[in-house]
């Protein structure tokens, strides 16, 4: 890889680690207005003025609050998530384009969100003892809810997803898939390209919405050896039951994290809700604390879920080698990746900040 696209990439992978840093603070920012400014407790109240049913009130509520946030998130979104994109050249989009999508976001989490956060409400009110540990269990099986219906329902509301119909690309996938009992019997492609130049694919959905899906930047610019090794590594993920797995790991973060939230929740009420004009855990003006403690929270534990992510890529990058039988392909796709992503860290410098390994010649594994 030349020297100046190896910086390139470098310089582009450690500003965000800046950017995790800023995102943080501008949420706790945002959060704190909220809180101080009195405007979580005045939108409370409109929401109450509006209806009498505690649950719409609760949704009213979500409705304003992520109004809110995503117009004062916007400039840091749009600077992380578009200009810098086009200073590095990872960009396709226009900003219109790219806008629509973030709405289009906005748009799901006003549904999706509002939905559970009604129903954590409703379990707050109904079990004020044991709420945390409930809240767990809805918070989990949303969770699951999203990845089963995420590949189905949810992606092609920003991209087009169409089946692959050339031979050459997808029989080698399809025979990989039946030699490692994956029940595939189509391959997806999806159009990334008019978003971004980034190469990636997946093995996504549970059962009937089970899917192997590449994106049309690794079909076009990748090599057949390449597009065989990503694969592999991806397969290497559902034949390893990462899904299963990575669920068990963060039911246990989230169920932490609810434990937490209960104990910081109760102490900064008894210290500020006065102030803040928070009637209790069950109110929903109590929101913007509840994103600030939660932000805090896996804001620390960055180092620990990263460890968690990096070693199950790790088990598939072997996978995948061995599945694939493509070393070649592997290292096509390690330089595609150096576009994005430091390729020499150092130890502190990936325990922290990276959710994939490096393999034994320094480059990251996919």
């Amino acid at each position: 890889m030349p020297a100046r696209a190896k910086a390139h990439g470098d310089a582009y992978f450690e500003g965000g680690y800046w950017l995790i840093l800023w995102d943080f603070l501008l949420g706790a920012v945002i959060s704190l207005l909220l809180l101080n400014l009195g405007w979580s407790a005045w939108m409370r109240d409109l929401a109450e003025c509006i209806t009498r049913f505690r649950w719409l009130q609760t949704f009213l509520y979500w409705v304003q609050y992520l109004l809110l946030t995503f117009v004062l998130g916007f400039p840091l979104a749009a600077y992380e998530g578009f200009f810098r994109e086009w200073k590095y050249g990872l960009a396709t989009q226009t900003f219109g384009a790219w806008t629509w999508n973030q709405t289009k976001g906005l748009m799901i989490g006003l549904v999706l969100g509002g939905f559970v956060v009604v129903l954590l409400f409703w379990v707050v009110r109904k079990l004020p003892r044991s709420w945390w540990i409930w809240g767990a269990v809805v918070t989990m099986l949303f969770l699951v809810f999203t990845v089963m219906i995420g590949p189905v329902y949810l992606q092609p509301i920003f991209n087009k997803i169409t089946r692959l119909d050339d031979p050459k690309v997808t029989q080698p996938i399809l025979r990989m898939a039946r030699a490692n009992s994956i029940p595939a019997k189509d391959v997806y492609e999806i159009d990334a390209s008019k978003q971004t130049t980034r190469m990636s694919a997946n093995v996504s959905g549970f059962g009937q919405t089970m899917r192997i899906t590449l994106n049309d930047n690794l079909v076009g610019r990748g090599s057949l050896e390449e597009i065989e090794a990503v694969m592999g590594h991806e397969m290497g993920h559902y034949v390893l039951n990462h899904i299963p797995k990575d669920m068990l790991f963060f039911f246990v973060v989230i169920v932490i994290a609810f434990a937490y939230l209960r104990w910081s929740l109760e102490w900064c009420l008894n210290r500020w809700g006065t102030k803040w004009r928070i009637r209790g855990i069950s109110d929903p003006a109590v929101v913007p604390l509840v994103a600030l403690l939660v932000s805090l929270f896996f804001f620390v534990l960055t180092p620990i879920i990263n460890t968690h992510i990096r070693t199950s890529e790790a088990e598939a990058d072997m996978f995948g080698l061995n599945a694939s039988r493509q070393p070649d392909g592997w290292a096509q796709a390690a330089i595609h990746l150096g576009e994005y992503r430091k390729m020499n860290p150092g130890p502190l410098e990936e325990w922290i900040f990276f959710d994939h390994p490096r393999n034994p010649s320094g480059n990251p594994g996919f």
